[in-house]
């Protein structure tokens, strides 16, 4: 469960923390009260691109923090662990996230650095959100198929099929590369064969550019280099006065020292290890020095060299390693196509046997869809009756398709909404009601065939009213018998359905806009419910009538 949510500095938000309970919590308020920051924040938590103008007027930085508490937290440890993260402790899993105003952020994860893409992840097995707009996404037959194949744990099979799916699509864009015109394959062919011979000939393999620059450098100064290292030679060894005659004579002078003074032969010694070491590096230099040739023909062939190399580089890559492997790709794709109708046969060849692969795995896929589109149709039938359509009907009409990347299955959600209607498709229903009815009795089938342990909805209950609120709420309260479900609803029907009662108000501190949220209880929230039915001014009647639904609620 989400066991507490704190929010700092988002948007009205200055600084609360709301600790939520097991089972269903109703989230209410009047229009405006900034109800809707909080899903906000959750969604945040759970992996939504970040916008700087989140945060609140005047700060720096906005941050959200959510715990969740697992019953069950080895589907989570799995992922984090494969993921490198530390796994949850007694179940407890705390997400922090930061925006700053300066475009960095921070994701934290039990304390330990994470991505947006870990957020993503761990948001997929956590928490289900369901938003004021999100009723449109239930006519899509690419979601109808998802939720389909959700209810009946087809994932093994579909991932299977979606693998061999993505080895065809491979095999027809190769195919579709090769199978140009003549006109542009033989265009292709003389810019590869061209392409091709000038970096062949370049002869790049045992190259190394910074060798090639070094050497330049060298050969262009070496009229130079000569010059200094024959200086340092005279200072060293030849000139007058040099270093070598130098430690001689400290030596002789050490030498006859160290008959007065015995602690004088170690010194001497040392002048002899200088003296040596003096010899030595000149005899380096000169070594050095007599393989530099400056011969102009050599400086030639490295300007040219190196020119023809910033060529390579302005047409083919970065660096020599980036252009062999741009001369790999070439030869490959010059090969391809000049031995063009021999390759194209094989792709046939290996089109044919991967097409028959996936539509092998593709009718192994129908054949699963369809054992369960009948149970899955049944079930959100019986929803829909606990949710004031006594006589409705649903269901899943499947027919067969052209291959996709979902499987080769066409799917309708059918809906007959009363007796004696035909049954139509659901994205014929114009009821706006009907359709998030339609959606809650499918998330609520669902959510009994799913491990998510946290429902979120936001305004499931829009156009709902009455006693068709009723049952929603109804229907929320037994979904929160096997999950946690927070929902942000307008119903009076729907809020004395909530095991907890949280309300967001907003107010003007010190100059300042701030939005809280706080659990109510008793005559509390007695007038919330009063205010929900009969608007901001409580009379007797509106507050009897809270009571009144509070009271059959806690007594059923």
């Amino acid at each position: 469960m989400l066991q507490t949510l704190r929010v700092k500095n988002l948007a009205i938000v200055e600084n609360i923390r709301v600790d939520f309970a097991d089972g269903l919590n109703v989230i209410t308020g009047e229009t405006g009260a900034g109800k809707s920051v909080f899903v906000g924040a959750l969604n945040l938590i759970l992996g939504e691109r970040a916008d700087k103008s989140l945060i609140r007027s005047g700060e720096d930085q906005c941050g959200v923090e959510a715990a969740f508490q697992l019953a069950d937290s080895g589907d989570v440890d799995t992922l984090l662990e494969d993921l490198g993260l530390e796994p949850c402790e007694d179940g407890m899993l705390v997400i922090r996230r930061i925006i700053a105003a300066t475009g960095s952020g921070k994701i934290l994860v039990n304390d330990a650095s994470a991505t947006l893409q870990t957020l993503k992840q761990l948001g997929n097995l956590l928490v289900d959100m369901h938003g004021p707009h999100d009723h449109q996404s239930l006519l899509s037959p690419a979601f109808q198929l998802d939720l389909l194949d959700a209810y009946g744990h087809l994932w093994p099979t579909r991932a299977k099929y979606e693998d061999l799916y993505t080895a065809m699509r491979a095999l027809e864009e190769q195919r579709a590369e090769l199978d140009g015109d003549d006109q542009d394959t033989a265009a292709q062919i003389d810019l590869l064969s061209f392409q091709v011979k000038e970096i062949e000939d370049a002869e790049l393999e045992n190259t190394s550019e910074e060798e090639l620059e070094q050497e330049h450098t060298t050969v262009a100064n070496a009229q130079r280099i000569i010059e200094l290292a024959n200086g340092t030679d005279q200072a060293l060894v030849e000139g007058e006065g040099n270093a070598f005659d130098a430690m001689a004579v400290v030596q002789n002078v050490m030498g006859e020292l160290a008959g007065i003074l015995p602690d004088a032969e170690e010194w001497r010694e040392e002048a002899q290890s200088i003296a040596v070491q003096i010899q030595e590096l000149s005899s380096t230099i000169t070594s050095h020095v007599q393989s530099i040739d400056g011969d102009p023909a050599r400086l030639q062939w490295l300007d040219d060299r190196m020119t023809l190399l910033h060529k390579l580089k302005r047409k083919y890559g970065s660096s020599i390693e980036e252009i062999l492997a741009f001369l790999e790709k070439a030869q490959q794709r010059l090969s391809d196509l000049e031995s063009r109708g021999e390759r194209l046969a094989a792709l046939d060849k290996e089109l044919t046997a991967a097409r028959q692969k996936l539509l092998t795995q593709g009718k192994a896929l129908s054949e699963e869809r369809a054992n369960v589109s009948g149970k899955l149709a049944k079930a959100i039938t019986k929803a829909l009756q606990q949710l004031g359509f006594a006589h409705g009907a649903f269901e899943v009409h499947l027919s067969e398709c052209e291959p996709a990347a979902n499987g080769i299955d066409a799917i309708e959600f059918g809906f007959a909404p009363n007796a004696g209607e035909e049954m139509r498709a659901l994205r014929a229903i114009a009821s706006s009601g009907e359709i998030s009815r339609v959606m809650l009795a499918t998330k609520a089938v669902l959510a009994d065939h799913d491990r998510i342990p946290v429902l979120v909805f936001d305004e499931i209950d829009a156009n709902v009213g009455g006693e068709m609120g009723t049952a929603v709420g109804a229907k929320l309260a037994t979904v929160a018998g096997t999950h946690q479900v927070l929902c942000i609803t307008h119903l009076p029907q729907v809020a004395v359905q909530g095991a907890s009662h949280y309300v967001v108000s907003k107010g003007v501190e010190d100059g300042r806009t701030r939005t809280r949220i706080a659990p109510i209880t008793g005559q509390e929230r007695v007038e919330e419910v009063a205010r929900m039915l009969g608007g901001r001014d409580l009379t007797s009647v509106t507050l009897k009538h809270a009571k009144e639904m509070l009271a059959v609620k806690q007594s059923s």
